[in-house]
């Protein structure tokens, strides 16, 4: 049989529980023919590569990444690090840069909230120190913000302003009147609401910047997660990667969705999925998602847990109960829609994983919904089993597992947390030993810079930043994140950024493993990486990247 390429001598692996390794395989049209050993590769005759050793796997999935947020990431690089170890030293540090920087029209900063040892921020301390133009301060993870009266009146947020989710998306009051601190959804409009003016030349820019940035990690498929609380960019960047495709320019694979973040919007935003999956259908580009905002981030407590933080007594709080997600699954099931959902916050996923299985005693086997749960921080004893038993997928993010982004202290965690529940964060291999199907994603929003998979990979196995990791410089800690039990080997690594994604996604049938009749996805590294040391694993990058046959680098 003639082919047009023929592969041999190689470390492959497959990720094909099957066929796990081989040495050889042979690609005609964009699809494997044949994997195995050189033997049978006498059937074939075609174009031959001998690799010498070098190590093949498939392409990359990443199944939770946010390509619009990162095009927003990409048009808002222009905030100032706040300086300072206490409220008065910020605040100075604020007032003097705006006194060096006169006249300009909106001062962004950046700051870590811990820094503030719990002291608080509010609109009349900003408003000393920019009384003429509008200030907005960042919190480091973007989910929560403080800004001056002057936003407060552009975005018309008064006293009488409803929360669009109590304890979850607000705005922080003193005495009945808002302080200027607004946390998660409520405060996402804000961050971004320059973006309005970006120009379809702009977004082509930031989209095309993310291509070359998968491309050279070599990942070839990936779920977006959507552009939240910003619909209207969140269809601009969806139109763009149409277009994209229509004109041949999207090499990569993009499984996308629309976000639910409100209470009062489900039906609406389960016809928009719909309306999306209509109108962005391409070759590459598919919609078939809704995402879910279950709860918020464990840094800013919105998070939701079964027992209160214990520095301050909060519970943090989620968008629905049990009976609510039955009847979401249910509508979802009926448009052959799937679910993904963030859940940070052991009483998150423990609603979601309820309501799963509500649904299923009343569906039965015409349940057909793909349901994922991502982040998954923190969880429940009894709640483990229960993803494999009721076929609900475990997204984790496994750079966080050095103590969430960046690396925190561990002490830190048990003063937020307790020692029991700090002591067991990111439980990722108790799960997968349990049966359960996880996959890992960056879920990141820096284009070119932590947006890869082979960091993920390092810190899954060594729960660790060290100075030889890429990301050393977003590290508050040198110290390994507990539990040792809960590395994961570089194999298993693997299977959660291929095959398991690929399940995730529903796409297994063509994609996710080297395997016959499969699409001819698969990266070529000049070392064995099943041999390679875990600590700076974080900085090799395929040589070859190939897409349904294809090569797409040059390097």
């Amino acid at each position: 049989m003639k082919v047009d390429r023929i592969i041999k001598n190689a470390i492959v692996f497959t990720s094909n529980s099957n066929k796990p390794m081989a040495t050889a395989f042979a690609v005609n049209n964009g699809k494997f023919v044949y994997v195995g050993d050189e033997a049978g590769l006498s059937e074939y005759e075609g174009e031959v590569t001998d690799y010498n050793g070098k190590f093949i796997m498939p392409g990359i999935i990443d199944s939770h990444v946010h390509i619009g947020v990162g095009v927003g990431v990409f048009y808002t690089d222009d905030r100032e690090y706040v300086e300072g170890d206490s409220k008065q030293e910020m605040l100075d540090f604020m007032a003097d840069h705006i006194k060096q920087n006169p006249g300009e029209e909106r001062y962004r900063f950046e700051l870590e909230r811990d820094r503030l040892h719990g002291d608080e921020i509010v609109k009349e301390e900003l408003d000393l120190i920019c009384p003429d133009s509008e200030l907005l301060i960042v919190e480091m993870e973007a989910h929560s913000i403080w800004v001056n009266s002057k936003i407060l009146e552009k975005h018309q947020i008064t006293d009488n302003t409803p929360d669009i989710v109590p304890g979850l998306s607000y705005y922080v009051r003193k005495d009945g009147h808002v302080t200027g601190n607004i946390y998660e959804s409520a405060s996402w409009r804000i961050i971004f609401d320059h973006l309005k003016n970006l120009t379809d030349e702009e977004i082509e820019t930031a989209v095309t910047q993310w291509i070359s940035d998968s491309v050279e990690y070599g990942v070839s498929y990936v779920f977006d997660a959507g552009y939240p609380e910003f619909d209207d960019i969140h269809e601009r960047v969806y139109a763009c990667l149409r277009d994209l495709d229509r004109q041949g320019r999207l090499p990569v694979y993009v499984d996308g969705c629309f976000v639910l973040t409100r209470r009062d919007k489900i039906k609406e935003t389960i016809e928009e999925t719909k309306r999306f999956r209509r109108e962005y259908n391409t070759e590459h580009l598919k919609v078939h998602t809704l995402k879910l905002f279950m709860d918020g981030t464990l840094k800013i407590q919105t998070a939701a847990l079964d027992s209160p933080y214990i520095d301050t007594g909060r519970m943090g709080s989620t968008i629905f109960e049990k009976e609510d997600i039955a009847e979401i699954l249910k509508l979802l099931n009926e448009e052959g829609l799937d679910f993904h959902v963030h859940t940070v916050g052991e009483r998150a996923s423990h609603i979601i994983l309820d309501g799963v299985e509500l649904a299923k005693k009343e569906l039965g086997d015409d349940f057909r919904v793909k349901v994922t749960c991502a982040h998954l921080e923190i969880q429940d004893d009894e709640d483990l089993d229960r993803f494999a038993q009721l076929g609900v997928f475990a997204n984790y993010t496994p750079w966080w597992h050095a103590g969430n982004i960046g690396g925190r202290p561990l002490e830190t965690w048990k003063n937020m947390l307790g020692e029991k529940r700090a002591l067991s964060m990111y439980r990722c291999k108790t799960l997968w030993d349990t049966g359960a199907i996880v996959t890992f994603s960056s879920d990141e929003v820096f284009f070119g810079y932590n947006w890869s998979p082979y960091l993920g990979m390092e810190v899954g196995m060594t729960r660790n930043i060290s100075e030889k990791t890429r990301a050393y410089d977003f590290a508050l800690t040198s110290e390994e994140f507990p539990s040792e039990s809960e590395k994961m080997s570089i194999e298993e690594m693997m299977l959660g950024y291929t095959i398991n994604g690929a399940k995730q996604l529903g796409i297994e049938a063509f994609k996710g493993s080297i395997e016959e009749g499969k699409d001819a996805d698969y990266l070529v590294f000049e070392n064995n990486l099943l041999k390679a040391e875990p600590e700076g694993f974080s900085n090799i990058s395929p040589s070859e990247v190939y897409v349904v046959g294809r090569r797409l680098n040059n390097t």
